[in-house]
Order: structure tokens, then C-alpha cells, then sequence
């Protein structure tokens, strides 16, 4: 079942690096704000979490077959038994809690840089392009 693990910690582990792609990137369209770029990569990465806390609870109700994990693992390392299922979900469950843990650790970072950079004094305002004067 260590095979499992590895393959699961892998197509989880991708899945969730690309979500970090999509925040990183709106992170850096905020840049011109550290405080609203920080606070919104942390909402974003709570919201991951939670998607990651739910797939860890619904994992046990889960058919494997119908999982990513499913099509990566070879015939001879796939459950087959009811008892090989079971140990299956569980592995599921542990790996989709692991991941969730981590971006909870990263989203309550970003949350402490954006109240940082709060305390330091950078204004958390959008600034609004003006037309030129004398028009």
C-alpha cells in the first residue's frame, strides 16, 4: 500500500501546486499592495482548504476506481478486495488531510505578512487611475 500513498501524495500534491499557480498569480496582480496581495492569497488558500477538508471527508464514500489514483496505479497494486478498498479511502482521506493541514499552515503565514505589512503602515487601498488635469 506504499505505492498507493506515494501515487496519491503525487496526484494530490499536483493538483494542489496548480491551485497554488492560480493564487500565486492573482497574488501578483495585487502586487502593488502587499497588504490586499497577502490577504487575498490567504482567503484563497483557506478556500483550498476547505475544498481539501471536504475531498478528505467525502474520500470514505468514494469509489476508487473513479479516482485519479485509480488510473496511475498498475493492475497489481490495485485494490481489489473490500478490505484493499477500505485501506484505499483511508489512505485517501490521510492524504487529502495532510494537504490541508499544509495550506492552512501557509494561509494563516499570509494572513500574519499581510497584518505585517499592515502594522508597518502600507495603506490597504486599490488606487484609482485619474484623467489629466487641464483637459
Amino acid at each position: 500500500m506504499e505505492k498507493v500513498r506515494q501515487v496519491a501524495n503525487f496526484c494530490i500534491g499536483r493538483a494542489v501546486l496548480f491551485g497554488w499557480l492560480a493564487i500565486g498569480c492573482i497574488m501578483l496582480s495585487f502586487s502593488f499592495n502587499p497588504v490586499i496581495a497577502f490577504r487575498a492569497g490567504a482567503v484563497l488558500a483557506l478556500l483550498m482548504s476547505s475544498i481539501l477538508l471536504v475531498k478528505a471527508l467525502s474520500a470514505s464514500r468514494t469509489n476508487p476506481r473513479r479516482t485519479e489514483v485509480w488510473i496511475y496505479l498498475d493492475k497489481g497494486t490495485r485494490p481489489v478486495n473490500a478490505e484493499a478498498q477500505r485501506i484505499f479511502r483511508d489512505i485517501m482521506r490521510e492524504s487529502y488531510a495532510r494537504f490541508a493541514q499544509g495550506v492552512f499552515v501557509i494561509a494563516c503565514l499570509l494572513f500574519m505578512l499581510s497584518i505585517v505589512f499592515l502594522g508597518l503602515g502600507v495603506e490597504m487601498t486599490i488606487p484609482i487611475p485619474r484623467a489629466p488635469a487641464g483637459g
